[in-house]
């Protein structure tokens, strides 16, 4: 079974950044695509953006592309968003999820694993 962990999250002004960790309890994403959605109060969960560890591939919601970039770090099992320019849109809160399937996905619904979540505010 696959554990997340996500933190980083916090209060930031608009035009500020944060960083946002996701920590797994497993010894491998290799065969793994591992992705960061979203959801607001009263909202759906919303895809964010992607990286798959097996072809090393980057794939991002067209509101956060060129803000937001995911990275990996395969020898400590970790994906990392760092959100730059952020804005009051972005308010959520933001989870890590995982699939063991060698595939791109942007649905919530395909995601087998996620964490707990962690709040991301940005103010005016």
């Amino acid at each position: 079974q696959v554990q997340l962990v996500e933190s980083g999250g916090g209060l930031v002004q608009a035009g500020g950044s944060l960083r946002l960790s996701c920590a797994a309890s497993i010894r491998s994403f290799a065969s793994y695509t591992v992705a960061w959605f979203r959801q607001a109060p009263g909202l759906e969960r919303e895809f964010v953006g992607g990286i798959t560890w097996w072809n090393s591939g980057r794939f991002y919601a067209g509101s956060v592309k060129g803000r937001f970039t995911i990275s990996k770090d395969s020898a400590q099992n970790l994906v990392y968003l760092q959100m730059n320019s952020l804005k009051p849109e972005d308010t959520a809160i933001y989870y890590c999820a995982a699939v063991s399937a060698r595939t791109y996905n942007t649905n919530s619904r395909n995601y087998d694993y996620w964490g707990q979540g962690t709040q991301v505010t940005v103010t005016s």
